[in-house]
């Protein structure tokens, strides 16, 4: 048999043990014993992973793809070993296509090197897993499960070419990017096949199905990509809506968007059928060139009566374009305070594109304009998957350190860069935390970095106390706040001890890799840290009270508690979580045992502890 591609990369995988737990569970289920192949005992792991990526239940979701994230890493990404020479060369030869002398590459360069193409790799893969397991691919578990197979064997899409590579074990590049509106029409041809082909067995139409999806997701890709270049300097055009519930609007609907290159996964037949079942569905059709609205740009997408889903454009990873913001924001006045979420992302985009005109036109920045570019009262939300590129756009090429004495209104010497520089006329802290840091920085010291701008400490205080658990589920609930089953039951129970009267807590909230952890870290080893740097550990209902407090947290945001584990009826620990995701804010439930793992990037909050003088 054929070697599965995950053996390829690693082939311990299948003798580990989440692979052996998968293979027995699959001889319990079916009787049958599994046989002694590499390919048969990875599929038997894959089958148990699709049980656990695509769980119904979206919390528990969330939590197995935390747990599995690094298992999956370690069978997809490429081994340092594995790196080609090849690589190494490329680099030395765009090195000298930009006038650098390169003769060899120094060891610790070439680290740095691989470590850039494994967090690349990595965040492809977290990308697709963030994808497929939300509510926005709204395609069956298997169809999920399916894509998942066959995009973790490609490599990035050729444009030029309109392929894609093949990976192997040595393949740098990242995994392939995104087209959500391919994926749809794959999921359509699909339902097409089997309706024709009844007398075979799914199983069967899947796996022939499997060997077309790389040239067919490419050359859907390739027609999605040029239809979408069609017509766009046109703004003009009309609002349609197309309600739920009513007979033939999903058909209108999806042939309104096909072969538009809108990008949207909508435009599939099925799934613009599920998204129409949620809620209505509102589209923005600009004028062809015989002045019909015939192109989409805009869409509203709502979710039950009168809250909004979500808002799209077509630039990439769904984006809104800067013309269309006018055209988006007169709809937006229509929902009222629901749309209020999205009328502060359309203001940060206007205010974005203005920076982008001023930087055309060679004008300077003023303190409110970098203030917003370096995100230093929040983030700057977008209504695509990703990020805005225009924000790293702005800031390359500007000197962060002559900005910083323009927003923090100081001199050079008002900035401190280590503990001994700190004094009573500090404007702003950006270095790394030293022990007791927190107890040597002033109290009114807004500003405090380990590297600006995108690693800022937040310190906030928050009233804790004085409520019990039966009135912060009241209060959270009044606030129309999500508490999942996990939360309740920590709420719950008698480890949940609120303080018996209302007092202030000063919050400090910071990554894994402010604490000065390169690599993942232990909870222990996070707690110990904190212990260290002048933290302590946060009383049981600081979670649910600055949950109640911290209302504008940007869109998929995660902050775990630092906090005394609370155990649930199984024995297993948990701490509170804070998120915000389309469905509103949540109040989570984490699992936290003192070994479990956490990313660099990871966030938690810690009480600040007051100084013993």
């Amino acid at each position: 048999m054929e070697k599965h591609p995950l053996h390829l990369k690693n082939p311990a995988l299948q003798t580990s043990p989440e692979v052996q737990r998968a293979v027995e569970r699959e001889e319990q289920k079916t009787g049958e014993k599994v046989p002694n192949d590499p390919a048969e005992r990875i599929e038997a792991y894959m089958d148990r992973l699709e049980n656990i990526f695509l769980n119904p239940d979206e919390r528990k979701r969330e939590r197995n793809l935390e747990m599995f994230r690094d298992k999956i890493y370690d069978a997809l990404i490429i081994k340092r070993e594995n790196f080609p020479d090849s690589y190494f060369e490329l680099q030395k030869r765009i090195a000298r296509e930009r006038g650098q002398a390169v003769e060899e590459i120094p060891e610790n360069v070439r680290e740095q090197m691989m470590d850039v193409a494994i967090e690349d790799q990595k965040a492809s893969l977290d990308a697709w897993m963030d994808y497929l397991t939300s509510d926005d691919a709204v395609y069956p578990a298997w169809f999920k499960y399916f894509v998942w197979r066959n995009v973790t064997k490609l490599s990035q899409f050729d444009k030029e070419r309109g392929e894609f590579k093949k990976r192997t074990d040595s393949t740098v590049a990242p995994y392939p990017d995104i087209y959500r509106e391919p994926l749809a029409q794959i999921a359509d041809i699909y339902e097409k096949i089997k309706a024709d082909n009844k007398n075979l067995k799914e199983p069967e139409i899947r796996e022939a199905f499997s060997k077309k999806f790389p040239n067919l997701y490419a050359e859907l890709i390739s027609k999605s990509l040029a239809a979408s270049m069609e017509n766009r300097e046109e703004i003009r055009g009309e609002w349609v809506k197309y309600e739920q519930g009513r007979d033939g609007d999903a058909e209108k609907l999806f042939q309104s968007l096909e072969g538009k290159g809108t990008g949207w996964c909508t435009a599939g037949h099925s799934t613009a059928q599920t998204q129409i079942e949620s809620g209505d569905f509102y589209v923005y059709y600009t004028n062809d060139a015989s002045g019909e609205p015939a192109q989409p740009r805009l869409a509203i997408r709502m979710d039950g009566d009168n809250r909004i889903g979500e808002v799209r454009g077509i630039l990439p990873h769904q984006g809104v374009e800067p013309v269309m913001q006018e055209a988006l924001d007169g709809k937006l006045q229509e929902f009222g305070g629901e749309a209020d979420a999205y009328r502060k992302k359309s203001e940060d985009m206007r205010m974005l594109t203005a920076l982008e005109k001023k930087r055309e036109n060679d004008e300077s920045f003023t303190k409110d304009d970098l203030v917003l570019l370096y995100e230093i009262n929040g983030t700057i939300e977008g209504f695509g998957y990703q990020k805005d590129p225009r924000i790293n756009e702005l800031r390359q090429g500007r000197n962060s350190e002559e900005d910083m004495l323009v927003i923090f209104e100081c001199t050079r010497e008002q900035i401190a860069h280590v503990p001994s520089q700190i004094s009573e006329n500090t404007k702003a802290y950006v270095g790394q935390l030293e022990p007791g840091i927190f107890q040597k920085l002033p109290e009114n010291l807004e500003h405090v970095y380990t590297s600006f701008p995108e690693k800022k400490i937040r310190r906030e205080n928050v009233e804790i106390g004085g409520k019990s658990a039966e009135q912060l589920i009241s209060e959270m609930e009044a606030a129309g706040i999500n508490i999942s089953d996990y939360a309740k039951s920590m709420l719950k129970n008698r480890e949940f001890v609120p303080g018996k009267s209302p007092e202030e807590a000063t919050l400090i909230r910071l990554t894994v890799a402010d604490l000065g952890f390169k690599s993942n870290a232990t909870t222990d080893q996070i707690y110990e840290r904190a212990q260290i740097l002048g933290l302590e550990l946060c009383p049981a209902d600081t979670g649910p009270n600055y949950r109640l407090k911290y209302r504008n947290q940007p869109l998929n945001e995660w902050i775990y508690m630092g906090m005394k584990q609370i155990t649930d009826s199984g024995g297993f620990p948990f701490v509170f979580g804070l998120e915000r995701s389309d469905g509103g804010l949540w109040l989570h439930g984490y699992w936290a045992r003192p070994g479990s793992e956490w990313y660099p990037d990871g966030r938690f909050v810690f009480r600040l502890r007051k100084s013993e003088s």
